[in-house]
């Protein structure tokens, strides 16, 4: 059940109660591809980083360990021992990012694995079976992700397919849930908009998928070449349109200002690798703007990371011998590191709900932004990896 507690223009404070808990939105999902976050922190931990909801990867945890293995190891919250809320996304991710590996047709998409170069054909019942056999609270349908930039004629096919197979999810979702070994049998769908950057087709398509009154709602196919301001115009063009009673998530999203953006544009659920993946080079996200724990004027700083928060890694250890542990290599400094990260980005949540919930999160949005604008790592991405680690 989704309920909206309060609103401030489009933005949304809202709950989503699920079979597996409540999560309270806005909110951030640490990402945990192959069912852990790159840096070493285990589910339990996620708690005392505030961790509301964990995204893991339909496509990785397919190829490696394997879905039916985790179905009969319990399901993915039994197998990485959270017992919090889980998103699966689909893999229809991987069909952008494999673009040299992949055949896309109507049935579905045939890949060869990035790992061993295996033959894998993944279409909306593969994707659907291998996410219920995840057990997973909210499976993602599966998609296509065309590029933000790609040219209109290829996107209107990808977007009228991507419908069809939306249509098709559904109808193997109902069906798994009704098994008697099935996981999770209330496991929800979520679908995904996409349209890349052009705004007729953005519309149509929220429109049509709306009429499906499924249980949650994604704009998909951005930070994947366009613009910021881009990214604005479509949330701007396109949120109106899809249902207000309904959770709506966007996609791969992103830096802490991006959020700020999204969540005044209605948006619900953001997940983004930037936390993890920053952390595991030493650079750290504050209030102040960010650090780079290599830096050498850090050598002899005995403060926490920042002063004023209060996560475990700034109860308990300095800046220098942060950096003595990266520059030792020692896996504990990138530890500290990605554990920090994801309790700012949870903790900003957290300052985000309380700032509506008190009808100021225009002078919230706009003092933070200020900050950033001072700070500009908080707008980027310092270190990318290869595209099939967007979510990892």
């Amino acid at each position: 059940m989704y309920q909206v507690l309060k609103t401030e223009g489009r933005a949304k404070r809202a709950r989503l109660t699920s079979v597996h808990g409540t999560i309270e939105t806005p909110v951030f999902m640490n990402v945990g591809t192959v069912a852990a976050i790159k840096g070493g922190i285990s589910s339990p931990e996620l708690h005392d980083l505030h961790t509301e909801v964990e995204l893991c990867n339909t496509y990785h945890l397919h190829v490696r360990t394997g879905d039916e293995t985790i179905k009969k190891l319990g399901g993915l919250r039994k197998f990485m021992n959270w017992d919090g809320p889980i998103l699966t996304d689909s893999g229809g991710f991987q069909v952008f990012s494999l673009a040299k590996l992949r055949h896309i047709k109507e049935e579905g998409v045939t890949f060869h694995s990035h790992i061993d170069g295996r033959k894998i054909f993944m279409g909306p019942e593969e994707s659907m079976r291998i996410q219920s056999n995840l057990g997973s609270t909210i499976a993602m349908a599966f998609d296509e992700c065309p590029n933000a930039l790609a040219d209109r004629d290829y996107v209107q096919q990808s977007v009228d397919r991507t419908t069809r197979w939306l249509k098709r999810c559904r109808t193997e979702l109902n069906r798994l849930n009704a098994l008697p070994d099935t996981v999770n049998p209330h496991q929800l769908l979520f679908g995904i908009n996409q349209g890349a950057i052009f705004d007729d087709i953005r519309i149509e398509h929220a429109k049509i998928i709306a009429d499906l009154d499924l249980d949650g709602y994604a704009v998909g196919g951005l930070a994947v070449g366009e613009t910021h301001e881009q990214m604005y115009h479509v949330l701007d063009t396109v949120v109106p349109y899809l249902p207000q009673d309904k959770p709506t998530y966007l996609m791969g999203v992103g830096t802490p200002a991006n959020i700020l953006e999204g969540v005044e544009r209605g948006i619900d659920f953001f997940d983004c690798v930037y936390p993890s993946r920053n952390g595991r080079h030493g650079h750290v996200y504050t209030n102040q703007g960010h650090l780079n724990l290599f830096n050498a004027k850090f050598e002899l700083d005995e403060r926490p990371i920042d002063e004023d928060c209060q996560c475990p890694v700034c109860q308990h250890f300095s800046r220098a011998y942060i950096r003595h542990l990266l520059k030792a290599k020692e896996m504990l400094g990138m530890r500290l590191c990605v554990m920090h990260n994801l309790y700012y980005y949870n903790h900003l949540m957290e300052e985000i709900r309380l700032a509506l919930d008190e009808g100021r999160f225009a002078e919230y949005k706009k003092m933070r932004l200020a900050g950033f604008e001072e700070n500009p790592i908080h707008n980027t991405v310092m270190h990318q990896d290869p595209p099939i680690s967007k979510k990892s």
